[in-house]
């Protein structure tokens, strides 16, 4: 057996680094509730952020039904169904865990692929969920989930790269900085 070189320990150590870096810029992301910068009216098309033990990281596409009084809406989810999957679910949720719905990304925008390290959301179990690349196998990418510590293949065509409501607009976080594989 060959001798483990430096570099590649070197490597490794930096593999190390950047995730647990990226994985705590994603947590704190994640538990942070949104900023509440505009008021929703009946019919916008939103987002809203669990902070349900299990499900944080995860954006779920709904419609707004109405305010209730200053800090809540009443929304009805696109893709949640009730627990005997007869209808749509509707629910109350806190104004702070309600953004709009992200601008949709043209295709064209992944056509050279993601990149290892790029922080996105994945389109799966009925929503989005927050991670980031930390691999690639054939055609598929690997993505990693701090607030679960699942690292999961997906094909590209589930993920998006990951934006940020930030003071009134829309921030992509790393589309960027990555590393090709």
């Amino acid at each position: 057996m060959a001798p483990i070189k430096v570099t590649e320990i070197n490597l490794a150590q930096r593999h190390q680094s950047r995730m647990t870096m990226i994985s705590n810029s994603i947590k704190a992301i994640a538990f942070k509730k949104q900023q509440i910068t505009q008021v929703f009216q009946k019919g916008d098309e939103v987002e809203v952020a669990s902070q349900e033990y299990g499900f944080i990281g995860s954006y779920y596409t709904a419609t707004i039904l109405s305010t209730i009084g200053a800090y809540h809406y009443r929304v009805k989810y696109k893709t949640l169904l009730t627990d005997d999957e007869s209808a749509l679910l509707e629910d109350v949720v806190p104004a702070a865990e309600v953004r709009p719905a992200p601008p949709h990304q043209h295709e064209t925008m992944s056509e050279n692929g993601f990149l290892l390290y790029n922080m996105v959301d994945v389109f799966a179990n009925d929503g989005w969920w927050f991670g980031f690349i930390s691999g690639k196998i054939g055609e598929e990418y690997y993505v990693y989930f701090p607030t679960t510590a699942d690292n999961i293949a997906y094909p590209p065509h589930v993920l998006r790269f990951h934006q940020e409501w930030s003071n009134g607009k829309w921030i992509f976080l790393s589309r960027q900085g990555g590393i090709n594989f």
